[in-house]
Formats: structure tokens, C-alpha cells, sequence
């Protein structure tokens, strides 16, 4: 296809690797990007004990419960393993969007690997393992390992806030992936660039600055590409580009896990990185209301609304009522997509939210798996009852709102039998007229 061009996007402010990036949060709303104060009585994310994988592990690695030896491949399998985290989920960064930004590049590409909690990243050549695991009520927390001390440790880095604290990741300690338009070297433009990105972003705005392993039929991404002319970064050498089953033109593998960036992988961790940032904002306002002795219904009008916003955008979004359409199958080309769909939990019709569509959209059943999280359960009460009570009300028909019309009655019920079967503490409600309302 030679050199295209990618449509340009509306960008917000923000603050990415201490690159002075712009990024592009054109998807949310104004207020959801609000920052909310991370020191608030309520809140103390730099202060308050955490309970993440990562403090877990600590506690097993200082006990002798868990032992972390290097082989090979340093400490990175067994790391992987001990964070319940399987390695096919690598997916491959080339942007210099890193505080080891000087260490990549297109020949040199971080990896990361993630789990519905946790995730780690590999910089080829360095001895710094980046680990960021999610405390259920209080965020994302970032760390680096260590591999030099007896046992080896865990590092806090709250330096990764001055990006994972901003507009993209919804003004609470989160993750964000984004695509950009990025250069030869790995570097990523500086202006209108930027493009935050989950699963409602259109396919063709995707994964700039990414690898992507992959066939998805006639549909195109901007991943696998870099530009040449710093005047106009948003034009693209697009030449073999697309449907890539290796990367093996691309960059020597050796020292990787693998050579692979899945596409189902990315498509996965765009999902669940938004979805994680919208339960742990929601948490955040209401444990905030709750501190100032305000239930969350009864906020000033311009808190309420918010709230209000924000609750919405979580249901929202954890049934997919927005998600980008995929117009060709798409075909990962590791192990993720079998192995991701294995862990269940499954329904008596063996049936489960991670099984994987990949037709006309990401998931077979539209509701987040991340509903079996813990830190969707660590939500407030008052927050959870909501949700449910939203959720029982699009799935069982009874709201027919126009924003979920995607929504077949076969979907609606579909989950609704799933939920019944495999979600602890569903509310009474659900497992009695539930099934036939749906009908």
C-alpha cells in the first residue's frame, strides 16, 4: 500500500512518560477525566496498605513459601508464573512510551504481559522488570522487581503516576494503552499523535506504535507501521503491514518469550484497562461522598451528576453497548485465545463471559468478564446494588433505551443465565423471574 495517510483526532491535555505527549481522549466524556484528588482522607493511594498480587507474592517470596531463581531467560518466566500471568499474552510496544524510553524502538520493542489483575513489562537489554498489579479498592499500583536482593523484591514507583494518573486513565491511578503515530526511531509525535484506546475505538485507529500478530480479513490498523517525514507524522508506511502471522522482518526475537503480539491479546487489554479505571473511579466518588458523610445519591447537583455519569458509563460499557463492530474475523496466532476463554468459570450449558466471538465483535456473551474481579466486588455497597440493579434491568428488557439496542433478546438472556450460574453474591433478584422476564 506504500506510504497513506491516518485520519487526524481530537486531542485532550495530558502527560505521557515525561514526553510531553498529548493524548487523545475524544471517547470519554469531559468529567470522567477529571482528576480526583489522590491524597483525599478517603482515599491516601500513597499512604493506605495495599493488598495487590504483587504485596501477596512479597509476602510468600519474604516467608520462603515462593522461591524466584533465574534461568535462561532471567527472572521473567518465573516471575510471569508466580503473578499468575501466561505468557502468551505478550503484546509488543515500540512507541518510546516508557521510562525506559532510551532502551526502545522498532528493533527493540517492549513487551507486556497481563492477567486480569496484573501486568508486567520486558525491555530487552535492561535488568529492570516494570510490574503494576491492581489493589482492588485503591488502583492501579506500579513497581519495579528486583532481582539483586535475597529474596528478590518489589520496589513501589509512584513516579509512574505523573503518566498513569491523568486524563487517559479516567484521573485515577490506572493504566492506559494508546495508539500513536510514531517514527523509525520509536518516537511517538508529540502533537496530535496520541490516541487513547479500548474497545470502542474504530479498528483503523489502532495500534500505532504497536506490533500486532494477527489476520483480520480486509479490515486495517495502523500497527506494524512508522512514519518518515517528522513534518507529517500521521503518514504511515503501511507496506506489509497488515494480516502479519510473524514479525520476523520486523525485529530478532532473540531474548523474547515469543515473536508474537496477539491481536486478540491487544483487543482484550484494551477492554479491561478502561473497564478497570471506570470500577475504581466509581469506588473512588463514592468512598469520597461517603468520608464526607453524603451518600452518593444525595451530592450536590454537580457531584451527582457526575456520579450519575460515571455509574452509567461503567454499565455502559461493561455490556458493550458501544463497542467498535468488526466488519472480518479476526485470528490471533498464540495460544491466548484458547487458553484465556479456558479460565472460565463456565455455566451448566458451558457457557462463560471469556469466550471469544471474533466475528462481528470481541466477546461471544456481551458482558465484561471482569465482573468476577475482585475489584469490581470491592466496589461500595451502595455502588454494586446500582450496577446490579441496572444490569437486571437491560438485561431482563425492561430498559429498551435506544444505546442498547446491540443488545438481542438472546444476549440479554444469555448473560443473564451465565450470571445465575457463575456469579457469587448475585442479588435475589436475579435468580427469580430473571430468566423469564428475559423471554
Amino acid at each position: 500500500m506504500g506510504f497513506m495517510p491516518t485520519k487526524h483526532w481530537l486531542m485532550g491535555a495530558g502527560i505521557a512518560c515525561g514526553l510531553g505527549l498529548v493524548w487523545g481522549i475524544a471517547a470519554q466524556t469531559t468529567g470522567e477525566t477529571t482528576l480526583i484528588p489522590i491524597d483525599h482522607p478517603a482515599i491516601q493511594y500513597d499512604t493506605r496498605p495495599v493488598d495487590d498480587r504483587v504485596t501477596r507474592l512479597s509476602r510468600d517470596l519474604l516467608s520462603g513459601k515462593i522461591h524466584l531463581t533465574p534461568g535462561p531467560e532471567g527472572y521473567l518466566p518465573g516471575l510471569l508464573k508466580a503473578l499468575g500471568i501466561n505468557p502468551d499474552s505478550q503484546s509488543l510496544v515500540f512507541s518510546k512510551t516508557s521510562f525506559q524510553a532510551a532502551r526502545i524502538d522498532p528493533r527493540n520493542p517492549r513487551a507486556l504481559y497481563f492477567s486480569d489483575d496484573a501486568m508486567v513489562g520486558f525491555v530487552r537489554g535492561s535488568d529492570l522488570l516494570e510490574v503494576a498489579a491492581v489493589d482492588p479498592k485503591q488502583g492501579v499500583v506500579f513497581y519495579s522487581f528486583n532481582g539483586a536482593t535475597n529474596p528478590p523484591s518489589f520496589d513501589r514507583r509512584d513516579a509512574c503516576l505523573q503518566c498513569h494518573t491523568s486524563p487517559g486513565t479516567l484521573g485515577i491511578p490506572g493504566l492506559l494503552i494508546a495508539s500513536s503515530y510514531t517514527d523509525a526511531s520509536g518516537m511517538p509525535a508529540f502533537r496530535g499523535g496520541q490516541r487513547i484506546t479500548d474497545d470502542r475505538t474504530p479498528f483503523e485507529d489502532r495500534w500505532g506504535g504497536w506490533y500486532v500478530t494477527g489476520t483480520h480479513g480486509g479490515m486495517r490498523h495502523i500497527g506494524n507501521a512508522v512514519g518518515h517525514d517528522s513534518a507529517h507524522p500521521e503518514v504511515l508506511d503501511l507496506h506489509d503491514t497488515q494480516n502479519l502471522t510473524s514479525l520476523a522482518k520486523k525485529f530478532d526475537d532473540h531474548g523474547y518469550l515469543s515473536g508474537l503480539s496477539d491481536i486478540v491479546a491487544l483487543m482484550t487489554l484494551e477492554h479491561q484497562t478502561r473497564m478497570t479505571n471506570l470500577m475504581i473511579r466509581v469506588g473512588w466518588e463514592a468512598r469520597i461522598a461517603e468520608a464526607s458523610g453524603v451518600n452518593p445519591t444525595a451530592l450536590s447537583q454537580a457531584n451527582q451528576a457526575q456520579f450519575e455519569t460515571d455509574l452509567e458509563s461503567l454499565v455502559t460499557y461493561m455490556l458493550f453497548a458501544d463497542e467498535a463492530t468488526l466488519h472480518g474475523p479476526v485470528k490471533g496466532v498464540s495460544t491466548f485465545t484458547q487458553t484465556f476463554a479456558a479460565r472460565g468459570p463456565r455455566d451448566h450449558q458451558g457457557r462463560s463471559l471469556r469466550d471469544f466471538d471474533l466475528e462481528k465483535r470481541l466477546f461471544r456473551y456481551p458482558l465484561s468478564y471482569m465482573v468476577y474481579s475482585e475489584a469490581f466486588d470491592a466496589m461500595p455497597a451502595q455502588v454494586k446494588d446500582r450496577v446490579y440493579r441496572r444490569l437486571y434491568d437491560v438485561l431482563t428488557g425492561r430498559d429498551q433505551s435506544a444505546k442498547f439496542k446491540r443488545l438481542s433478546a438472546e444476549d440479554r438472556r444469555a448473560v443473564l443465565e451465565i450470571l445465575r450460574d457463575t456469579k457469587p453474591g448475585l442479588p435475589e433478584y436475579f435468580k427469580t423471574d430473571a430468566v423469564a422476564a428475559a423471554r
